[in-house]
């Protein structure tokens, strides 16, 4: 799959080696392809670096993890999206997100020609992307939008990433849900103390 990713920092930058490494073609959208953060990620197999325009157009899929409060900016830069999917892995917290906007992936559908947005790897940190095992079971994600199409790339994605399941909980109407989700986890690593060595598991009997 050829993947671009916009947002080359500790998420962006777990997801580009994950995905690198279970072969997918990633292109690094970046402003400055001579010096940008996480250039180090050139050295995964699979990975170049490009103008943000151009990794959008060789691609099918945009990853967008950048900070929140730029998510319009963003989404005007990508060029022309048709036919694209954009997976969301922003979140606003404190407040600090696109102005008039309730959660960034509306922000992105507002500011794109692509129908296929959805939101997925926000619910979780970095490190878990990383290394989503804790005791021999790996952790789950969350994956929402109306685009049936996009949520089975990004469950694909997951499971390329070393997640176990990636579960659908509803359509576009449940994009601020998954915000105030990572919330959750934010409070419990964060402001609770607790570190970011924890992750959600989703039980069943």
């Amino acid at each position: 799959m050829n993947i671009a990713i916009i947002g080359t920092g500790n998420v962006g930058g777990a997801l580009a080696t994950k995905w690198a490494a279970a072969g997918h073609s990633i292109r690094l959208g970046v402003r400055d392809t001579s010096q940008f953060k996480g250039k180090a990620l050139l050295g995964n197999p699979n990975t170049e670096a490009c103008s943000v325009a151009e990794a959008v157009a060789a691609s099918e899929v945009v990853l967008v993890s950048t900070p929140a409060m730029h998510a319009v900016e963003v989404a005007q830069s990508l060029g022309d999206t048709s036919g694209k999917i954009i997976i969301d892995a922003m979140n606003i917290v404190m407040g600090r997100g696109p102005q008039g906007f309730q959660n960034t992936a509306d922000a992105i559908l507002a500011h794109t020609s692509t129908r296929d947005v959805v939101k997925c790897f926000n619910t979780t940190g970095y490190n878990n992307m990383a290394n989503p095992e804790y005791g021999g079971m790996a952790l789950d994600l969350f994956v929402a939008g109306d685009s049936e199409r996009g949520k089975a790339v990004a469950m694909q994605l997951a499971r390329d990433a070393g997640f176990a399941e990636c579960y659908d909980i509803g359509g576009n109407d449940r994009f601020t849900l998954m915000e105030q989700f990572a919330f959750f986890w934010i409070n419990l690593a964060m402001f609770k103390g607790m570190g970011r060595e924890i992750g959600f598991k989703l039980l069943m009997r």
